[in-house]
């Protein structure tokens, strides 16, 4: 999308993570709990910590990255953007396999598939979480232009 809904402000970026993160933990709690046959408790305390993890890792990678292509002037193109998901997702393998494996008390081979799992989850759930926010913003940002335009 171009235009407004390239152009948030923080705290639209904010309150996208937030709800991001917030009901990706409310659906995989119950999941991985049921799954695993662990507690809610002992789940979505691992569930929180992963996505606490996430966010700030995706702040860390992120600025990085948009370092990098400062320094060195490249575009993001499909193989730039292939890249970016792949030492995005690499990266949070490094730290959530380990912690999978600790916090559950399983093999890392066995935290790592449950980490293959969790991606398969959050390819779909993304998708449709950012339609669904933009649609949400889109018509927001309408409502509002509409109320400044008339007073």
């Amino acid at each position: 999308m171009s235009g407004p809904l390239t152009q948030r402000p923080a705290s639209a970026r904010i309150l996208h993570a937030l709800l991001f993160e917030g009901i990706a933990v409310l659906l995989a709690t119950p999941t991985l709990a049921w799954l695993l046959d662990r507690s809610l408790g002992h789940m979505g305390l691992l569930t929180a910590a992963f996505s606490a993890i996430a966010m700030l890792w995706n702040l860390v990678f992120n600025l990085g990255f948009d370092r990098l292509q400062q320094r060195l002037g490249f575009t993001r193109g499909l193989g730039v953007r292939l890249l970016h998901a792949l030492g995005f997702e690499g990266g949070l393998i490094l730290v959530l396999v380990p912690l999978a494996a600790w916090w559950l008390s399983i093999s890392l081979w066995q935290a790592l598939l449950l980490d293959l799992g969790l991606i398969l989850f959050f390819l779909p759930y993304t998708l449709a979480f950012n339609w669904l926010y933009d649609l949400g913003y889109a018509a927001w940002l309408r409502r509002t232009n509409a109320t400044c335009r008339a007073h």
